[in-house]
């Protein structure tokens, strides 16, 4: 249970209710312990945060809704820092683009992540 709820970044309660309300499948061990089928969770995590997609003139897919925790300003480009989540996400923009959307620390912010390279490890 424990594990689940870190992968969805909910509460074990959270994940309790989900399952008690039938939304998650949960089998049980020979002591009783609930156990969550990795591909329950896929299943329910995919179709959970499943949305309309936010920009339909973007071809990107990957967006971290979050909050300003950082601004680095140069001379002509800036360092901004993303809490998305558990996720920290720094991106290097130009000084322009920070000033016209006005990202200061406390901001709400979108990071869109468009890469051709996504290095997937397991942990």
């Amino acid at each position: 249970m424990g594990e689940a709820a870190a992968l969805l970044g909910v509460s074990t309660d959270t994940v309790r209710r989900l399952v008690d309300g039938g939304r998650l499948h949960a089998d049980r061990d020979e002591s009783g312990h609930r156990l969550i089928p990795g591909a329950a969770l896929a299943a329910f995590a995919r179709q959970s945060h499943r949305t309309e997609r936010e920009n339909p003139g973007s071809s990107a897919r990957n967006r971290l809704s979050g909050i300003v925790t950082e601004v680095r300003l140069g001379d002509v480009s800036a360092q901004v820092e993303i809490q998305a989540g558990p996720y920290r996400v720094v991106s290097l923009v130009s000084r322009e683009s920070v000033e016209e959307l006005e990202l200061e620390p406390g901001v709400p912010a979108i990071a869109v992540i468009k890469s051709t390279n996504v290095v997937v490890e397991r942990p």
